[in-house]
């Protein structure tokens, strides 16, 4: 096989693993929320049809309807584009990703905490670079 024939097989199979990826994940946030694909995909101005091809794999969605179907499923849009690999993950933080795939918080809950939690680092680091410590760890 050409470079080039591998190179496009290496590139179909990583977006096939992609979608794969992403629908696994809507998949799983859909089943802890207790939602059937049918009454996700109404939620989300999608077809039935449609949605499980994305949780099953053969359809990789677009921001868009990423964007709804966040929506529908209450979590971050972010969170679906990182997993659909439109956008390059945040600084990990457990504490981030338990707020935003939290399915019991609204939204605008999750903002709040989200903004809370920025501040509250912040201010950590601000503390730390006020006192620094000495090579045995003490101030």
């Amino acid at each position: 096989m050409p470079p080039e024939e591998k190179l496009s097989a290496k590139v179909s199979t990583a977006a096939s693993d992609m979608a794969s990826d992403i629908g696994t994940f809507i998949r799983t946030q859909r089943e802890n929320a207790q939602v059937s694909v049918r009454q996700l995909a109404e939620r989300a101005g999608v077809s039935n049809p449609y949605l499980s091809q994305v949780e099953r794999g053969l359809r990789k969605p677009s921001a868009d309807v990423l964007n709804q179907i966040a929506k529908a499923l209450r979590v971050s849009a972010e969170v679906l584009y990182v997993q659909a690999g439109m956008l390059e993950p945040s600084d990990k933080s457990q504490v981030r990703d338990a707020i935003v795939t939290d399915t019991a918080i609204t939204e605008r809950q999750k903002q709040v905490l989200l903004d809370i939690y920025a501040s509250f680092t912040q201010q950590g680091e601000s503390i730390h670079e006020e006192c620094p410590t000495d090579d045995d760890g003490q101030a």
